[in-house]
């Protein structure tokens, strides 16, 4: 058989063979490297419109924030207006009332006891004064029950004529002045 050198044939096949694989392997960096950029540009954008969102959001719920707050500075003042024609209101209806208290308090007032002070705390009436005797004080506070305009009266202090040195008993009681626009509501 004749000898045939094939060595040359082996070595270029060889050659080719690693040029062949230096370009699949080239053509497989490049593909991966764009592959991996496009994907990073994939991504970017999806974080780009996230973050737009996010702004959109943000101005939103900003909007929203300010107008949260406005109703609530609309709330606190329609209290305060409220509260406020709630006191006009009562001072309106309980103007006619200290007439009727003063009338009252003459009508249901009798002869031997003596005024020296009247004030008032709501509907809570507090009167000092000086009686001839504890009957008489008795009889006012029994005419205080039945008025219609006080009630409840409650007495708080007596002294008598001896303690007091001017003859006279003095006295304190506390009664509820009754509102006749509470009683007509009931």
């Amino acid at each position: 058989m004749a000898r045939i050198n094939l060595l040359p044939w082996r070595e270029a096949e060889r050659k080719k063979r690693q040029r062949e694989f230096g370009f699949m392997l080239m053509a497989a960096v490049v593909v991966t490297v764009i592959a991996i950029i496009s994907l990073h540009m994939h991504i970017q954008s999806l974080i780009a419109a996230q973050d737009s969102r996010n702004t959109f959001l943000g101005r939103e719920i900003a909007i929203v924030e300010q107008q949260i707050k406005e109703i609530s500075d609309l709330g606190r003042t329609k209290a305060g207006l409220l509260a406020r024609m709630n006191i006009i209101q009562e001072l309106q209806s309980s103007r006619p009332q200290i007439v009727h208290l003063f009338d009252e308090l003459v009508a249901t007032l009798p002869e031997g006891v003596y005024l020296t002070k009247v004030s008032q705390s709501g509907t809570r009436v507090k009167i000092t004064g000086r009686a001839q005797s504890n009957a008489r004080v008795s009889a006012f506070m029994r005419k205080i029950e039945a008025s219609q305009w006080l009630g409840k009266p409650n007495l708080n202090l007596i002294e008598n004529k001896e303690e007091t040195g001017t003859g006279l008993s003095h006295f304190v009681l506390v009664a509820q002045q009754i509102s006749q626009n509470r009683e007509e509501e009931k």
